[in-house]
């Protein structure tokens, strides 16, 4: 009975301690905002969106502009009246180009997140060289930034030791003709012939085959904040959103 008593002691002290730590977490995140302020965001938010989860809140280099983690792994921008959101990256202006703000923890997301892709559902086309960098980089071959991106800016990049991989993202959807093209190109015996061809213009056969891995890279853009393209992620993590030429490109790749 006594070993009972203790177990039921032991399991009750275990849930307290659990409980305690889950909310000094969150309290740490919020400790230098007004309580005020973190309930009429949240309670705005919730009211708008009661299907989302919204987690904690942490301060930006923006004076009355805040940070929300919602469902874990996304984020938002918020005023301190929880009325005006914006939804994707913030930019900092280096001397190099812009470069997102943004954590630690969602870096680390965004790169486990990318290192999960095979590299057989890649298009890559690697440095001549021993590749010293990784790019990734979301495409659509109906993107005309991203056909100048390969014609203009890989090559350069392959040869200064940058291999290039590619994943596919076409804007208008898997319902498209970006989709069925982009399909063809991951589902072909030479994709990297495929793709250079539709990235040039030039007419492909058309074989979308069934395990071609377009949705799930559609989803995984979708994932780690990407609304455009083309969009670039570096090995850290970092989400370069538009056009760069290669002398950019390596700089920035050079500071990450």
């Amino acid at each position: 009975m006594l070993k009972k008593n203790l177990s039921d002691i032991f399991v009750k002290l275990l849930t307290l301690c659990i409980f305690l730590i889950f909310f000094s977490a969150i309290s740490c995140a919020e400790e230098n905002i007004p309580v005020d302020v973190v309930k009429k965001i949240k309670s705005n938010l919730l009211q708008s969106r009661p299907d989302l989860k919204f987690d904690s809140i942490e301060k930006t280099k923006i004076p009355g502009l805040y940070l929300i983690r919602v469902d874990s792994n996304q984020f938002f921008y918020v005023e301190k009246n929880g009325e005006y959101l914006i939804v994707g990256d913030m930019y900092q202006a280096k001397s190099f180009g812009f470069v997102a703000v943004v954590d630690e923890s969602t870096l680390e997301m965004r790169k486990n997140s990318i290192k999960k892709v095979l590299k057989k559902n890649m298009i890559i086309f690697p440095s001549p060289s021993k590749a010293r960098d990784i790019l990734y980089v979301f495409t659509d071959v109906d993107c005309h930034f991203c056909r100048k991106f390969h014609n203009d800016a890989l090559p350069n990049l392959s040869s200064a030791g940058v291999e290039v991989r590619y994943l596919a993202y076409p804007r208008a959807g898997t319902n498209s003709e970006s989709y069925k093209k982009m399909a063809s190109a991951w589902c072909a015996d030479d994709k990297n012939k495929a793709l250079s061809k539709l990235k040039n213009g030039e007419i492909i056969d058309e074989y979308i085959c069934d395990e071609n891995p377009i949705s799930n890279q559609i989803d995984l853009g979708q994932k780690i904040g990407i609304t455009g393209t083309p969009a670039m992620l570096t090995e850290d993590g970092t989400l370069l959103m538009g056009y760069r030429p290669a002398n950019k490109l390596l700089e920035i790749i050079a500071n990450h």
